[in-house]
């Protein structure tokens, strides 16, 4: 299988409104979703969302949180009214979800198999929040959008990512041997931040974005107490199949490399762990705490201490989970799979950077490049890190307009190593994946907008012309409804009621 498996990305965008700092995020952000679905001739409705299998309190340990004691946060499987702009939500022809994700409007992309499709879908969904706000920006004052994770003010918003396990691995593994990863992944993929602690008082810079805001080990929150491993036990496919692992660590990035590493090693690393092929214990030493330190220290010295009395660097540590890996690819033979390899050359890559000379890496990671360019405003303008000058330079670098965000503009001028073309982003704002079920998904709703009443990961709901009762059509197999599969059907079908007819007789 190698980096190989089912994935996806979902973020959050920061969100606000020019002259009113005090605006009600919930109601901007249903703006954001309504104005894209209303361009797009869709109707961005709470009720076009399907929450039957939806199961948030179900915890991977075994039991399910009682609703009475939930935040409110947690309960995201509870229906509200159509008419609420707070609850806008959308369902796009590339596979994706667009919706208000509490303050925040949310991009979630499709179910991808590689990397490098995540990496493909995440940009689309860039491109789809540049649209918003382009719309939106015809009647000021306009709503701005941000890919990031913080405002600098005590308030953070998560970019989650997701990745398909053997329901079989006992989930007791994953979190021994996945915390120490976790807390050391954040060197390659941070995404920089300015200021320390949750509400950027203390003057400095660090690595990673979200690194603050994580209090606990272990839990099923993801807006409180955040736990470095999420116990969600919702896996939006066959339950007794498969778990879906709910990663709320990881940073919004930018840089190519950075987004593939985030992706692909992380995939690997649970290969390992799927194949009880992990060699070396690297259990940290107060893990929470660690994971703060190392976010606090750009300069990468900060000593990691296992609970085994090793002592090691955050980068000593990846190299062993890079050496683990590439011992197993080894063995299997996967490490030739053009995507596992590419996912290992850019591993060893940035680790041999970050190593030799953390600067060096900037054009590849998002946590030195905007410290390079951070710099270069202090040396040039004598800034000391309090100064509000690069607050704001931090919040523009994740600006999503393309002649406004820093980033963007450093990219367009090549100051950053590209994977993903640009046509190839612009092509999955509407196409989906073809290699999982987003493709049936994607299709359904270009084919057949009118007909497709609600959807889901694993389920489509549809109206059949003279049928009176509504079709439910499940996809609980996210490696079915491909283009191989399902394709020749879509296209040759005149209406829904020819395609399900079709998908019958596929049976």
């Amino acid at each position: 299988m190698g980096v190989e498996r089912v994935m996806g990305i979902e973020t959050e965008y920061g969100i606000s409104l020019t002259g009113a700092p005090h605006a009600n995020p919930m109601v901007l952000s249903g703006q954001v979703v309504t104005a894209y679905a209303q361009a797009h001739g869709v109707r961005a409705a709470r009720g076009s969302w399907d929450y039957a299998d939806e199961a948030p309190l179900r915890d991977a340990r075994g039991f399910e949180m009682g609703r009475s004691v939930a935040h409110p946060s947690q309960l995201t499987d509870e229906w509200g009214s159509d008419d609420d702009p707070t609850l806008a939500n959308v369902v796009l022809t590339n596979g994706a979800r667009l919706y208000v994700d509490h303050a925040h409007p949310e991009y979630s992309s499709p179910e991808v198999t590689t990397p490098r499709a995540g990496l493909t879908w995440d940009r689309a969904g860039e491109l789809v929040m540049q649209e918003a706000v382009r719309r939106l920006a015809a009647s000021p004052p306009g709503i701005n959008l941000y890919k990031n994770n913080t405002d600098g003010k005590g308030s953070s918003y998560g970019t989650h990512e997701n990745y398909l396990m053997r329901r079989s691995t006992p989930f007791a593994q994953i979190v021994t041997h996945l915390t120490p990863f976790f807390v050391a992944r954040q060197v390659m993929c941070g995404s920089g931040r300015v200021g320390i602690g949750v509400d950027s008082r203390v003057p400095g810079y660090q690595i990673a974005q979200r690194s603050d805001f994580f209090e606990t080990e272990v839990g099923l929150e993801t807006t409180l107490k955040r736990p470095i491993i999420n116990t969600r036990d919702e896996p939006h496919a066959t339950a007794d199949k498969y778990r879906r692992l709910h990663v709320i660590i990881g940073d919004a990035n930018h840089c190519d490399v950075a987004g593939l590493l985030k992706l692909g090693s992380t995939s690997l690393v649970l290969e390992l762990i799927e194949a009880d092929a992990v060699t070396d214990r690297l259990s940290v030493r107060h893990p929470v705490a660690t994971l703060q330190a190392i976010s606090h220290d750009p300069t990468l010295t900060h000593v990691i201490e296992l609970e085994d009395g090793r002592k090691l660097t955050a980068v000593q540590l990846l190299w062993r989970y890079y050496e683990m890996v590439d011992a197993r690819l080894d063995q299997t033979g996967e490490g030739e799979q053009p995507h596992t390899a590419e996912v290992m050359r850019w591993w060893a890559d940035v680790l041999g950077k970050l190593e030799r000379d953390p600067m060096s890496a900037a054009a590849e990671v998002d946590w030195v490049g905007k410290l390079r360019v951070l710099q270069a405003y202090q040396e040039r303008e004598g800034l000391a890190w309090n100064d509000p000058k690069l607050k704001a330079i931090d919040i523009q670098w994740s600006d999503v307009r393309p002649d406004k965000g820093l980033f963007n503009k450093l990219r367009a001028a090549g100051r950053f190593t590209e994977l993903i073309p640009e046509e190839e982003a612009r092509r999955a704002v509407t196409a989906p994946p073809e290699d999982t079920r987003a493709y049936f998904r994607g299709r359904c709703l270009e084919r057949f907008p009118d007909n497709v009443v609600a959807a889901s990961w694993d389920s489509l709901i549809l109206e059949v012309p003279g049928v009176r009762a509504l079709r439910r059509v499940p996809m609980m197999e996210p490696l079915k409804g491909t283009r191989d599969a399902v394709g020749d059907l879509l296209d040759d079908a005149s209406d829904v009621g020819e395609l399900l007819a079709a998908l019958a007789a596929a049976d």
